[in-house]
């Protein structure tokens, strides 16, 4: 809904030019008013919005007249136009006492809702009214099916052209399809495990290493990711990521990591490992082949499969050694501040360190690409060498379609199916 923005030096206030010709699917021409009213519904104290954290930094939004806006931050951020891309911050109609008429479906997108039911599925129509290409099929229709199989045979038979979320262990078997086009995109998604950096072993930087160096990626890349994924090196920037860090790829070590146990006074380790199954297709394997590959250094892991239920409210946060799957964040600074600065409500490792910390915040603000990518290496160095969080890969978004329906030779990493706008970007050929 921008056409173009601009930044002051500092990156503390950011312009907006708006799209002039766009319109709502009620037909209400797009302005600036909407855009503010928008972007205030995530904002102050009552709102419950899951954006609202991305907007903390904002001071005020200024209108400087029908289509363009100015926001003001209370600091520098160079990310700016990236967080508003996040799929909380859509664009909705403004009220004339500056609040937005969300209740009535009302967007300004390419397809526009006809019907839909929450865990069930959506239907939708092509805006007419929508100003940029893409928006190919007359209508959609969104089905949701948690079965894998289900998902599968759907598309086989044709009932449906593409599915999310493939079974991996199927997949070879689904590719031998003719009629059936796999996608497989190296993403920024990631398989962490947090250690408690302030409990006890994992309180010891060569105790956090040695499990580091117990771990054989590409063997669990290859048993249990089935090759859709990329190894992971211990910091939170993929291959795929703005400011991803030229670095050596961390090997599978047991002797190494025996020597850092028998000088942290730990050999013999004992250990949990929490997950579930629900964490990841095939998380529960994964462990336990983690756990044999760190026999060869002398570790003992014990692991714990826990109920798929209150996972997240009731291990992950709480027990000091656990598996997670991590969504693809649109920038470092974005995933960084969520789950390793200091004082994050989701720093699921309990890291501190006081140079990532001052780095994160000068970072944020740099607009000079160059000094701002040194700075994220400094930073992913030190998550590697001190941080508390094992990265064992970065797993690809792996999703199909029937052969013909089409796309562009770029697909976005950011979610299933082009970053989740495979219904405005794809195409069906004959």
């Amino acid at each position: 809904m921008a056409e173009s923005w601009s930044a002051s030096d500092d990156a503390s206030e950011w312009t907006f030019q708006l799209q002039k010709g766009a319109s709502f699917h009620s037909g209400k021409p797009f302005t600036a008013d909407d855009a503010i009213a928008s972007l205030n519904h995530h904002r102050g104290e009552k709102t419950t919005s899951a954006a609202k954290a991305l907007l903390k930094d904002v001071a005020e939004i200024v209108k400087n007249d029908s289509h363009s806006i100015t926001i003001k931050l209370t600091g520098g951020n160079a990310d700016l136009p990236w967080l508003l891309t996040d799929y909380h911050l859509p664009m909705c109609p403004a009220n004339a006492d500056g609040t937005i008429d969300w209740r009535s479906g009302d967007g300004a997108g390419p397809y526009k809702i006809i019907d839909n039911e929450f865990g069930v599925g959506s239907k939708l129509v092509r805006h007419d009214g929508w100003h940029l290409e893409g928006a190919y099929f007359d209508e959609v229709e969104i089905s949701v099916l948690n079965d894998p199989n289900a998902r599968q045979t759907a598309l086989i038979t044709g009932d449906v052209d593409a599915i999310t979320q493939l079974e991996l262990k199927t997949l070879s078997l689904l590719k031998r399809n003719p009629n059936i086009e796999i996608d497989s995109v190296p993403s920024g998604a990631a398989i962490t495990m947090p250690m408690f950096c302030d409990t006890a072993p994992f309180d010891d930087v060569n105790v956090r290493n040695a499990l580091k160096l117990a771990i054989n990626r590409q063997e669990i890349i290859d048993k249990i990711a089935f090759g859709t994924a990329i190894p992971g090196n211990d910091f939170h920037i993929s291959p795929n990521m703005p400011y991803w860090p030229d670095l050596p790829q961390r090997a599978y070590d047991p002797d190494q990591a025996k020597s850092l146990l028998k000088k942290a006074g730990k050999e013999g380790l004992k250990i949990d490992l929490s997950v579930a199954d629900s964490v990841y297709s095939g998380a529960v394997d994964m462990c336990v082949l983690y756990a044999e590959q760190a026999k060869a250094a002398g570790i003992n892991i014990n692991v714990i499969r826990e109920p798929n239920d209150g996972y997240y409210s009731d291990v992950w946060l709480k027990k000091p050694f656990c598996m997670v799957q991590w969504g693809a964040r649109p920038t470092p600074d974005v995933m960084l501040s969520l789950a390793y600065k200091d004082d994050a409500a989701w720093n699921e490792s309990r890291w501190q360190n006081a140079r990532f910390n001052e780095l994160l915040l000068l970072a944020k603000a740099e607009l000079d690409q160059t000094r701002r990518a040194e700075m994220y290496r400094e930073m992913q160095i030190l998550a590697r060498d001190d941080g508390g969080t094992i990265i064992p890969m970065f797993t690809n978004f792996v999703y199909a379609r029937r052969k013909n329906v089409m796309h562009g030779p770029k697909l976005a990493a950011s979610w299933q199916v082009d970053g989740a706008r495979g219904v405005s970007r794809w195409w069906f050929e004959g």
